[in-house]
């Protein structure tokens, strides 16, 4: 690198910093030898600044895993054909009474029976499914309501199975479902591989089915609804599995962001300028936008830090499954935890708003002459226009 070169470098440095403390003779400068080696390096600052922030976010998000995963939905609760009953139960499916929400497809599994006292579920190789260490499953959950008869089952259990029907483990599910009604679904949700369940030559680590069993004192008509199956509990970071694609996708949205906005304000505003008189050419109008949007890198980096001082988030099934109700409070504890760090970016961003308006007007006043007044409302108009116009085209 020659002297030259460093002393070019240097001055651009001189000029980004200047644009902080100092953005009149910032201005005077660029305006004297509009380089775009500045917007250049700001961009590429506010990209970095942008993936150090996408990963300060994934890095704190943490997203239960469920088997079956949110993309393939309940799927285990959407055919009929998967399950079979021991008892003879009749099975279809329900297209009228199921849970809704997104992923809880648009049917449940009903089992019924006439003139019986026991009814059984049976969900068989769909494994095997690991529910032991780091990487295991930490609990079960399932819907299930009881239409009919109206007492409540005199006995009620689920069976895991391993390898085989006759190696399993057996949990108590009788007090679970005690005080039910016909007309609610039970939220059932089990913890896994703990003293509460009875061990016969089981693994916990080569799950392969389950096994519903409901009875009740005497005979009667049965009809049971059965959705939202789900192995649970295990809560991954995006940062863990899919840092890469995250990380691209944060760099080319400050991409988009940063070339966007550049172009919308810097055209505007000369637009603006030259109907009202300005005598600028349309080059060093451009380079000092481009100066101007240092002020996204400085937002980005706050927004960073402040990210980053959050706990782990943890995102459950509940959250993600749009049951209305569940989904609600399942938000508002995230909310809770989150509040003041989405008050100060909130309140940033209005600062940014007004910061990038003063830095235009400035901007407007030194390359084109004109005064305070029309500088302010030639800023003000193109900002306003400007993210609009990346609201509209980008959702930014």
């Amino acid at each position: 690198m020659t002297a030259t070169e460093q002393q070019q470098q240097s001055s651009i440095a001189d000029q980004i910093l200047k644009m902080l403390y100092a953005p009149h003779k910032a201005f005077k400068e660029i305006m004297q030898s509009p380089k775009y080696m500045g917007p250049i390096l700001i961009l590429i600052l506010f990209i970095a600044a942008n993936i150090a922030f996408g990963y300060s976010l994934i890095s704190k998000t943490y997203v239960e895993q469920t088997l079956p995963s949110g993309a393939q939905l309940d799927e285990w609760t959407e055919n009929a054909t998967k399950w079979t009953s021991s008892s003879g139960a009749y099975i279809a499916e329900n297209f009228n009474d199921f849970m809704n929400g997104s992923y809880y497809g648009n049917r449940s599994i009903e089992f019924s029976m006439s003139n019986s006292s026991r009814i059984t579920m049976e969900l068989l190789n769909i494994g095997p499914i690991n529910c032991l260490g780091s990487d295991g499953f930490k609990n079960v959950s399932v819907r299930i309501k009881l239409v009919s008869p109206l007492a409540e089952p005199e006995l009620a259990s689920i069976y895991m199975f391993s390898r085989s029907i006759s190696s399993y483990f057996l949990y108590n599910l009788t007090d679970t479902l005690s005080n039910s009604t016909n007309t609610v679904w039970n939220n059932v949700t089990i913890p896994l591989a703990n003293a509460n369940w009875v061990n016969h030559n089981a693994d916990w680590g080569n799950v392969t089915g389950l096994r519903l069993d409901l009875s009740w004192p005497q005979n009667s008509s049965i009809d049971v609804l059965v959705d939202g199956l789900f192995f649970r509990g295990n809560f991954k970071s995006p940062a863990e599995t899919e840092a890469f694609s995250y990380l691209m996708n944060f760099s080319i949205v400050g991409l988009m962001q940063f070339a966007f906005e550049w172009l919308f304000l810097g055209g505007i505003i000369y637009i603006l300028a030259r109907t009202l008189g300005g005598k600028t050419t349309w080059r060093p109008v451009l380079i000092s936008i481009g100066f101007v949007l240092i002020v996204l890198f400085v937002q980005t980096v706050i927004n960073a830090i402040a990210i980053s001082t959050l706990p782990n988030l943890y995102y459950p099934l509940e959250l993600l499954g749009g049951v209305q109700g569940e989904t609600a409070a399942a938000a508002a504890k995230i909310t809770d935890i989150t509040w003041l760090v989405s008050a100060i970016t909130s309140y940033l961003r209005i600062v940014i708003y007004i910061w990038t308006v003063v830095l235009c007007t400035l901007a407007t006043r030194v390359l084109n002459a004109t005064s305070w007044a029309k500088s302010a409302l030639i800023s003000v108009v193109a900002f306003f226009a400007t993210i609009t116009l990346m609201s509209l085209l980008l959702g930014i």
